[in-house]
């Protein structure tokens, strides 16, 4: 139940963040609102470390392998720029819909091929059909 809960929370506050950094970007820039997300969310991490009294040192992170696995925050800027352009050139409702849905196909190939250290699961066909039942929602909603 716990994950459900932090699963919508996620949900809810990805669309806020979308909406705020699109605004944000309105009024200063694309480059200049991504940096601010990422400096913020790089100073409340370093607060959040400091109080939680995290037993590792930052230089654990470097005994990361494979090495690519360090690419999150390339990614997340990347992925704040993306979410900024899609919300501004499709609207809240149907960018957060196509993003993800995006997300769900991206996260179910990742298992089906056991990427990136995933342990690999078996293929299913109700969930091709569900992520099809998916797809024409978002062609629906947009009509």
């Amino acid at each position: 139940m716990w994950g459900w809960i932090l699963a919508m929370v996620s949900g809810a506050l990805m669309s806020i963040q979308g909406v705020f950094n699109t605004e944000v970007t309105k009024q200063s820039g694309i480059w200049t609102a991504a940096g601010f997300v990422q400096l913020t969310a790089f100073l409340f991490c370093a607060a959040a470390w400091l109080i939680s009294g995290q037993e590792n040192g930052i230089s654990a992170i470097w005994q990361t392998e494979p090495k690519y696995m360090l690419l999150g925050g390339v990614m997340g800027a990347l992925i704040t720029y993306t979410v900024i352009r899609s919300m501004d050139n499709l609207g809240p409702a149907m960018a957060v819909m196509i993003i993800v849905i995006t997300q769900l196909l991206a996260a179910y190939l990742i298992e089906v091929f056991g990427l990136f250290g995933v342990e690999k699961v078996g293929f299913e066909w109700k969930k091709a059909l569900g992520m099809a039942v998916a797809i024409v929602g978002v062609w629906m909603f947009k009509r």
